[in-house]
Formats: structure tokens, C-alpha cells, sequence
């Protein structure tokens, strides 16, 4: 029996699909396992991977079977219909983007991101700038391109890949939000915090005891660990497609936390991957809706659930059990305080719930002063230090600390941190929804019972896959649309109001 248009499309998108889980292979390997002197191999391999994927969406014939399929789309049910939409939108982005320049960035970052771990372990921005500067220009290159194709600003045009829909316009509109409040709450926060003191933790922690205490909090939240893995890696990054799952931390032997919360930033992007719609795992509509909902999902657990009362209160007999602590400094009200501090520093992932925007307000600037060329990428430490003296109060001690300590520009991923910002806010929104309609959520994350917090998220988010708009999606689930009043509200309310342990945010 012959097939319809439309199932031969679901034919080439399950071919697609087994190259996108290579490709998120063998970049996982390249940061965890690869011997570093293999970078330009690998650039080497990456390339033909994605030279072949792109020439396959690119094809001809899937040109033939989208129109085909789209001139029968009434004998579609609405799965159908979807996925055939993001069909189209994935190869209208590959079309725009020439197979030499996807050839060309594939090597250049890959060599770019072995430079960048060389030169933030010896905090020579030297050895790392000329291939940033290559992965820049290409960058330009690709930007011009899709704005071109899609009537959008290049940098518009870079954030739609990230996050489809989401543009400058939006994202300015949130960050003129904080702006007017976050500032005053920073300096009040800190104020109130003198009468607050914090009992610092002392020690030494093994790292395989850490990844034992961090596993244990994984199997808590239903992490299936026959679909995924925990490794380590100098940036913490999740990669893999569903089914198939790849988490790495970054662990300090002085400070189990840092370990485990960069690990639920990344078990939230692996929750999600595993929460979507196992029918279409392998076809568009089945993948998630964009990276500022998949942030979202991160910064929900990683800043708004672990940086709770509730779950401390949980997590106190954990930390006996695994690191054997007591004394005060180890009770549950000095760990909430240390979790909740609000300082001033120079590390994004570091930073605490309420100096975190700032941190990307800062690259939302610089690289879009970087990308429009007004900004050398010589000139790029510089640069950084003096925003990170006005954003943030202070300046970096090093490069290392600086302008080289994401690696997200290194792997070309300009575009992105704008995601992290929508993400933050939609988290709060998302968690103002959740603790309504779960009335008794604070009880449940106290004895440790999580799934009904990941059913609620299934329902309402992962199981959708990208079946709709990402703005009609979070209307769905929270009821309102993408805004900042909900993510101030829940900032002021735990770190300005009068919290008691039944009150504070879950």
C-alpha cells in the first residue's frame, strides 16, 4: 500500500531524528569524554553529520511531499497538522542557511570550544579569541542570512532558532520590568540580610560522595536512569534527544550545593525531554517548544524548588546521610538563609534568584553590540568588565571570571541568553499556576512526594510537545501571557515580605 505525502514525511523526519541523536552524541562526548588533542577530528565528523542532515531537510523531494502533504492537510487530525507546520518551519531555516556556512561553523566551533577550556583554565583570552572571532563572523554570516529570509533583525532572526516567536521587543519589555524594581530589591535584600546572619558550611566533600547525595535527588524527582546519565563536565549542559538523555554537572569539593544545583538546572531540561509525547518522539511536533520554556523547566527546580524552605527540610537528612554533618551550621534555617543569600558576584550560575537577571542583561548587550560589530572581540574583555561594573557593582578579578566564563559563545550560540530571562519568568508563572491548582504543594515537597509536582508539569507543558505557539502554550497553562509581574511578585514576596516556613516559596 502506497504511503501518503504526509506519512513519507514522517519517513524522512525519523531518518532526521537518528541523526540529530548522533550529532547530540557525539557533542556530549566531546565535553566529557574526548581527549582534547581530538577537537579538530571531531569538528571534522560534526561538519559531515551536519552537512548530510542538512542536505537531506534541504532535498528536493521533502519540498514535494510538503506541498503535497499540505494540499491534502484536511485529511489531517491536529497532531497532523502541527507537525506538518514544523516540518515546514524547520526546512524554510535550513534552506536560508547554505550548506558551506553550516560546514564551516560546525569546525570552527568545535575548535572554539577546546580553545575556550584552554584558555579559561589558564585565563588567556588570547588563546581563545581569534577562533571566537571566527565563530563570530559566522555567526554574522548565518544571522544576515535568516533575518533576510524571514524579514526579522539578524539577532531577531538568532533568537527565533532558540525560541521560536520570541523577539527583542519582548525581551526588552521584560527587562525595563526588572529594572525599575530589581535594583532597589537587590540593595534592600542586602540590607536585611545584616540582621541575618549565616553560619558558613566548613569541610571537604568527595566528589563520589557528591554524585551519590546529587543521585539520590534525582531518583527522588523520577529521573529514569536507564534513559539517562549523570557525568561531569567544566560547563554543566544537558545534550541527548528523548529516550536518551545526557546531564553533566560541575562539583566543589568545598560546597556540595554548587554541584547540586547546577545538576537539577540540568535534570529540569531532562524532565522535560523525558515528559514529551512518546508517540512523536521522533517526528517535530514531538520535540519541545523552544529553549525559553525548556529554562523555564531548569530554573523551576534549580532556583524556585531547591531554594526552598520546604525542600531543605527535606533535603536535611540527605545531607547526614551522604556527608555525615550535624552541628548548626547543617540546620535547616541556616541552610535556607545560605540558599536565599543575595550577594553580588561575577558567576551567572552562581548567582542567586534576584541579582540572576542582571547577569543576562549583561550579555543580552554585549553580544549584540559584539554581533552588530560595534564591539571588537579583542576589545571583548574590556567590554565585559565595564558592564559588569554597572550591572552587576562589580568587576571581574579575571577573564576567566569575565567574558569567558560561558561557553555559549564559544559553541555559537548567540541568541541564546535571552531565553534564560522569558525562562525565569515564565518558571514564575508557571509556579504561581502550579500552587493553585495543587493546594497543598508545600506538604508534599516537606516529605519528599514529587510527582504530583511533575504530573502537573507533564500535563500542562511536556505532553504538548511543540503542538502550539509558544505564547498559546503558556496561556494555557498559567492563563496569562509572558510577563514579569508574576516573577516580581514571587521575588519581593520570599525576599522582602514577611515569609514563615508555611508561606515560603515552594
Amino acid at each position: 500500500m502506497a504511503h501518503s505525502p504526509y506519512e513519507q514525511l514522517e519517513q524522512e523526519w525519523k531518518r532526521l531524528h537518528a541523526f540529530r541523536g548522533a550529532l547530540a552524541l557525539l557533542r556530549w562526548d566531546a565535553a566529557v569524554m574526548m581527549p582534547r588533542g581530538s577537537a579538530e577530528l571531531r569538528g571534522e565528523q560534526l561538519a559531515a553529520l551536519e552537512t548530510e542532515y542538512h542536505t537531506l531537510l534541504t532535498a528536493p523531494k521533502v519540498a514535494r511531499l510538503l506541498d503535497r502533504a499540505q494540499a491534502n492537510a484536511s485529511a489531517l487530525d491536529e497532531w497532523q497538522t502541527a507537525n506538518l507546520h514544523e516540518m515546514r518551519r524547520q526546512r524554510d531555516h535550513a534552506i536560508a542557511t547554505p550548506a558551506s556556512l553550516i560546514s564551516r561553523l560546525a569546525k570552527v566551533i568545535a575548535l572554539a570550544e577546546v580553545r575556550w577550556f584552554e584558555a579559561r583554565s589558564s585565563n588567556n583570552f588570547a588563546v581563545f579569541a581569534p577562533h571566537l572571532q571566527d565563530v563570530v563572523q559566522l555567526v554574522r554570516d548565518k544571522a544576515a542570512l535568516l533575518g533576510q529570509a524571514f524579514n526579522l533583525s539578524p539577532y531577531d532572526a538568532l533568537a527565533e532558532e532558540f525560541t521560536p516567536g520570541l523577539r527583542s521587543a519582548d525581551i526588552d519589555t521584560l527587562f525595563k520590568a526588572y529594572q525599575r524594581r530589581l535594583p532597589i530589591m537587590i540593595r534592600e535584600a542586602i540590607a536585611a540580610q545584616e540582621s541575618r546572619p549565616v553560619l558558613p558550611i566548613q569541610g571537604r566533600f568527595a566528589p563520589s560522595k557528591q554524585r551519590a547525595f546529587i543521585t539520590d535527588v534525582m531518583k527522588s524527582f523520577g529521573f529514569p536512569f536507564d534513559r539517562g546519565r549523570l557525568d561531569e563536565s567544566n560547563h554543566p549542559f544537558t545534550e541527548g534527544v528523548p529516550g536518551d538523555v545526557r546531564i553533566t554537572t560541575r562539583l566543589d569539593g568545598a560546597n556540595p550545593f554548587s554541584g547540586l544545583l547546577a545538576s537539577m538546572h540540568e535534570v529540569g531540561h531532562a524532565m522535560y525531554s523525558f515528559g514529551l509525547p512518546a508517540a512523536w518522539h521522533n517526528q517535530p511536533v514531538g520535540q519541545d517548544r523552544g529553549m525559553a520554556l525548556e529554562e523555564s523547566q531548569a530554573l523551576l527546580l534549580e532556583m524556585i524548588l531547591c531554594r526552598s524552605r520546604e525542600f531543605v527540610l527535606w533535603l536535611r537528612p540527605l545531607l547526614e546521610k551522604h556527608f555525615a554533618v550535624s552541628g548548626p551550621e547543617w540546620e535547616a534555617d541556616n541552610l535556607y538563609r545560605l540558599l536565599t543569600r543575595v550577594q553580588r558576584g561575577s558567576i551567572r550560575v552562581d548567582a542567586d534568584e534576584l541579582t540572576y537577571t542582571s547577569h543576562i542583561m549583561l550579555r543580552y548587550d554585549l553580544e549584540q553590540r559584539l554581533l552588530g560589530g560595534e564591539i571588537a572581540v579583542r576589545d571583548l574583555p574590556e567590554a565585559w568588565n565595564d558592564a559588569a561594573e554597572r550591572r552587576l557593582g562589580l568587576r571581574p578579578q579575571n577573564d576567566a571570571e569575565g567574558c569567558m566564563q560561558d561557553i555559549h559563545w564559544a559553541v555559537g550560540a548567540f541568541g541564546y541568553f535571552p531565553s534564560y530571562a522569558a525562562g525565569a519568568a515564565i518558571a514564575a508563572q508557571l509556579h504561581e499556576a502550579m500552587r493553585r491548582d495543587i493546594t497543598d504543594l508545600d506538604a508534599q515537597v516537606v516529605r519528599g512526594e514529587f510527582k504530583p509536582l511533575f504530573e502537573w508539569l507533564r500535563t500542562q507543558l511536556y505532553s504538548h510537545g511543540s503542538r502550539y505557539p509558544t505564547g498559546e502554550l503558556l496561556v494555557q497553562a498559567t492563563g496569562k501571557p509572558l510577563g514579569a509581574t508574576a516573577a516580581l511578585r514571587y521575588l519581593e514576596h520570599k525576599y522582602l515580605g514577611e515569609i514563615t516556613p508555611s508561606s515560603a516559596a515552594a
